[in-house]
């Protein structure tokens, strides 16, 4: 009921934006298991560049997009993994018109296992997927936000 109250208190132009990034969160999600990751791609960089409908334009900052991520990271079933939560960011920035890029790292595990992080940047700055030992994480080439 807490949580209904706090979405209810959103602007109507937040709201919408929360549904949003809800629903594409969960249709990453789903794509992620389904899809390979070049079929993936292809769909993200249609849909990305899908403008927003609205009777009044409504410019979010990148605040409030990545806080309408990590919202709607917390009511996906399962959760999301950081993947989904990089992608569903780039997307919903670059259909806002911010230019960002998303960067998948590796690294070795303490037991010498494979493991893979993403985060998304705009500029130099992390604006989702921050990590306190991100730099254990050896950069791949970026997928800047117009191409994904």
């Amino acid at each position: 009921m807490k949580q209904l109250l706090k979405f209810l208190r959103l602007t109507s132009h937040e709201q919408k934006l929360l549904i949003n990034t809800f629903v594409l969160l969960g249709l990453v999600k789903l794509c992620l298991l389904l899809l390979p990751f070049q079929t993936l791609r292809k769909l993200l960089v249609t849909i990305s560049k899908m403008q927003p409908t609205g009777v009044q334009p409504f410019s979010p900052s990148i605040d409030q997009i990545v806080e309408a991520v990590n919202r709607s990271s917390r009511y996906t079933l399962g959760g999301a993994k950081c993947l989904a939560r990089a992608l569903t960011t780039q997307i919903v920035m670059s259909r806002h018109g911010y230019t960002s890029e998303l960067r998948i790292g590796i690294a070795k595990g303490e037991g010498g296992q494979f493991e893979a992080h993403a985060w998304v940047e705009v500029g130099e700055q992390i604006v989702i997927g921050q990590l306190r030992d991100l730099t254990r994480y050896t950069p791949m080439p970026s997928f800047e936000g117009s191409r994904l």
